[in-house]
């Protein structure tokens, strides 16, 4: 069995939160080979806890899949503050061709075609991927995984952080199906009545009041906040809401293009001109312009560099959903050059926190041995990019952890999914599958 079918049969996808089969990547022949330990969400350090903890794991997963893809090198991107993590790695590297690329503590630092430029120096093309530059990105959980996959150990369970206001900020394992509640409770609860729940970041997650959510392949970790948090406030917003105040108060000041980091690096997204197709009808919809379409929903604009704290990101994405539904690619005539000024309008980090109201909930999420088993588990069917899984198990079924519980169609798109416990089959839907202990 070579090393595609064992990530296949592991059910691996993209850790870092796209959730792209990570089996189909494997197949790619490359020139380098990009680690991305970057994170640079505000408050999760998973990946930061998991290259400290188990650098061995990672570096196995590279080695293997340098074998696999033929690549020339290996680059590991780490941000330069991280000294416990770059320590570890570097004594875990025997190979001479896998190297360290250190980045600056900067918003978006871990964006794919980011990491790609701080490596390689190579710009990927307008709507392309890694691979068109001979490059092929991973997260470091994916690589772990990966070392997993080599001993034929599925994905079952998901390393991710908690932190916000909880008593016990902290990084661990636990089963894939594990509930937002039952997180949480692990990290030592909170003393907030009312809450929202952050699913993998601030700028690039999403927003959910729902603590019985399940865990899932690609979750990096929840940041809890109080109800009446600015972050909150601003998300709760409906979107009608968001375009009304845009199209009132945006006065095309451009800073949302200025500091924009795909635009920095020299791809055609001016955000400040999409926020212009709100004035084009009474309603602000179904007249969007092309400067959305290389937008990659980063965040940047509406939480940093928007001085009226408006909603161009927003913008961009009803955009993005416009013209992909009418059939319509923005082809960037220029080419891709990066701005002379893309190294002083970057976005320091602390700066980021300190304009979103999250200095105080800035701590250290450390590594803990947890060894939780939880009464019951939600698999949902779809945790990665492609067709959903398929369930091949029945009602009352017994199935041991590790056993397969959802299948890949032929042909199709998708990863396998395993039972993450020991349970009996309670409940099968078109959307999940629920295994009680």
């Amino acid at each position: 069995m070579d090393l595609v079918e064992k990530i296949f049969n592991a059910g691996i996808v993209g850790a870092g939160g796209g959730g792209f089969p990570s089996h189909i990547k494997a197949k790619s022949k490359v020139e380098f080979l990009l680690a991305n330990g970057a994170e640079c969400e505000p408050l999760i350090h998973k990946d930061y806890e998991l290259m400290v903890n188990f650098p061995e794991k990672i570096i196995d997963g590279i080695e293997h899949l340098l074998k696999q893809t033929n690549a020339k090198k290996t680059f590991v991107g780490i941000k330069e503050k991280n000294k416990k993590a770059i320590d570890s790695i570097a004594d875990a590297i025997k190979n001479p061709s896998i190297n360290l690329t250190l980045l600056g503590d900067f918003y978006p630092s871990g964006d794919e075609y980011e990491l790609v430029y701080a490596a390689t120096n190579r710009l990927i093309p307008p709507h392309g991927l890694p691979l068109d530059v001979g490059c092929l990105v991973n997260n470091v959980e994916t690589l772990y995984n990966i070392s997993n996959a080599t001993e034929e150990i599925p994905v079952t369970k998901k390393f991710l952080s908690v932190t916000g206001a909880v008593k016990n900020p902290k990084s661990f394992f636990v089963p894939v199906g594990t509930s937002f509640r039952e997180l949480i409770e692990l990290a030592g609860g909170t003393a907030l009545q009312d809450y929202g729940i952050f699913v993998s970041g601030i700028l690039m997650g999403r927003l959910t009041f729902d603590i019985d959510e399940p865990v899932t392949k690609t979750t990096a970790g929840i940041i809890v906040l109080p109800i009446n948090h600015y972050l909150i406030d601003r998300m709760k917003r409906p979107i009608h809401d968001m375009n009304r105040i845009g199209k009132s108060a945006c006065d095309q000041c451009s800073y949302c293009t200025e500091f924009c980091p795909r635009y920095l690096l020299g791809y055609d997204v001016q955000p400040h001109k999409v926020m212009r197709s709100l004035a084009f009808t009474k309603t602000g919809e179904r007249v969007w312009n092309q400067y959305a379409d290389l937008c990659c929903s980063c965040g940047l604009c509406s939480l940093y560099a928007c001085p009226e704290d408006l909603y161009p990101r927003e913008a961009c994405n009803q955009g993005k959903d416009y013209l992909r539904k009418n059939g319509i690619r923005y082809e960037q005539p220029k080419e891709v050059k990066v701005h002379p000024m893309k190294e002083g309008r970057r976005a320091p980090l602390k700066m980021l926190m300190k304009k979103l109201q999250l200095t105080d909930y800035d701590k250290a999420t450390p590594f803990e041995e947890i060894d939780y088993q939880p009464r019951s588990v939600k698999l949902l069917l779809k945790q990665h990019a492609g067709q959903p899984a398929k369930p091949v198990v029945v009602l009352n079924q017994r199935v041991r952890k590790d056993e397969l519980v959802a299948d890949v169609e032929p042909d199709k798109v998708g990863a396998k999914i395993h039972a993450s416990i020991d349970g009996v089959i309670k409940e099968i839907t078109d959307n999940y599958i629920i295994i009680e202990n």
